[in-house]
C-alpha cells in the first residue's frame, strides 16, 4: 500500500492491515494509535510513524499483551520498534526451521517409500507434530458471552473480576452493542441477547448453560477481591483433585465463572 502526500486514511489501513475500522477507531479513542491529523472532511489521516506504532501494537498483541499493557510498552520505549521487529524476526526464524524440518522428513518418506511399517509410524507423528506447529488455520479462540446489558455487564465485570477494559460499540442511539474484554492471553465479547440466533443471557434462562474458566496469579487474592466488590460466590478457594486450586462465582446475569490456578506452580 502506498500512501499518498498526505498519508493514509482510515479505511485504506484496514484494508492494508486486515484490522476492521472499528478497530482502529477504537484505538483512536483510547488513545492507542492516534492518526496525525483529520482532513477538512473529518477523516481520520495517518503518517508513516502512526503506521509504525501501528505494527508495534499489533505484534505485541500476537506476542500476547492486553491492550493495557501494550499502552505501557509502548509508553515506556516510545522511540524505537527494534526489539519488536526482533521478537518478529525470530518467530518467522522459528517457523522457517519448523517447516524446512517438515520438508526434509516429508522428502525422506518419500525416497524411503518402502520402509518398515513401524519406522513409517514414527516419522508419521513426528510429521504431524511439525504440521501442528506450523498450520495456521486456527488463528485465534474468541470466547462469546450473551448479556441482556452489554454495558452494565462489560463494567461489572472489570469492576469485580478485574478482567481488562475493552471496545464498547454502540448504536446510533447510544445504546451498547458490542463489547469486548481481556483476560489474560484471551479475548471475550459479549454479544446482546437476539432471538434470530436463539441467544438469551443466563437472567432469562434462569440457568447456566456453560461456564468460563480464567487462569489467574493468586487464586485467593482474586476470590478476596470479587467478594469485597460483592461478587456471588458460589465457592471459596478450594485444591480440586484434578490439579487446580480454584473458585467459583457467578456475574451479574448468572454466569458461572471459574477461577484457578495450578497446584504445582
Amino acid at each position: 500500500m502506498a500512501a499518498n502526500n498526505d498519508g493514509w486514511r482510515v479505511g485504506e489501513l484496514a484494508r492494508a492491515t486486515g484490522l476492521t475500522i472499528r478497530t482502529l477507531h477504537y484505538y483512536d479513542e483510547i488513545g492507542l494509535v492516534t492518526p496525525s491529523y483529520r482532513s477538512d472532511g473529518g477523516h481520520r489521516v495517518y503518517r508513516d510513524a502512526d503506521v509504525e506504532r501501528l505494527y508495534r501494537v499489533c505484534m505485541l498483541r500476537r506476542l500476547g499483551l492486553s491492550l493495557a499493557q501494550i499502552t505501557d510498552a509502548l509508553e515506556a520505549a516510545p522511540g524505537t520498534a527494534t526489539s519488536i521487529l526482533t521478537a518478529h524476526l525470530d518467530e518467522l526464524d522459528r517457523r522457517l526451521e519448523t517447516e524446512q524440518r517438515l520438508r526434509s522428513r516429508l522428502a525422506s518418506l518419500l525416497s524411503h517409500s518402502s520402509g518398515e511399517a513401524a519406522d513409517r509410524g514414527h516419522d508419521l507423528l513426528e510429521v504431524l507434530e511439525d504440521m501442528t506447529a506450523v498450520d495456521t488455520g486456527v488463528q485465534r479462540r474468541i470466547s462469546i458471552l450473551v448479556y441482556a446489558d452489554l454495558e452494565a455487564a462489560h463494567a461489572y465485570l472489570t469492576r469485580v473480576f478485574g478482567l481488562g477494559e475493552g471496545e464498547l460499540t454502540r448504536d446510533d442511539t447510544g445504546r451498547v452493542v458490542h463489547a469486548e474484554l481481556q483476560a489474560g492471553d484471551g479475548v471475550l465479547w459479549l454479544h446482546r441477547e437476539t432471538e434470530e440466533f436463539a441467544l438469551a443471557s443466563p437472567q432469562r434462562l434462569g440457568s447456566a448453560t456453560g461456564m468460563v474458566a480464567v487462569l489467574v496469579d493468586d487464586v485467593d487474592a482474586h476470590y478476596r477481591h470479587a467478594a469485597e466488590q460483592g461478587a456471588n460466590i458460589r465457592y471459596a478457594p478450594v485444591d480440586q483433585p484434578y490439579g487446580y486450586r480454584e473458585y467459583g462465582a457467578l456475574d451479574c446475569e448468572g454466569h458461572l465463572w471459574s477461577f484457578m490456578k495450578p497446584l504445582d506452580s
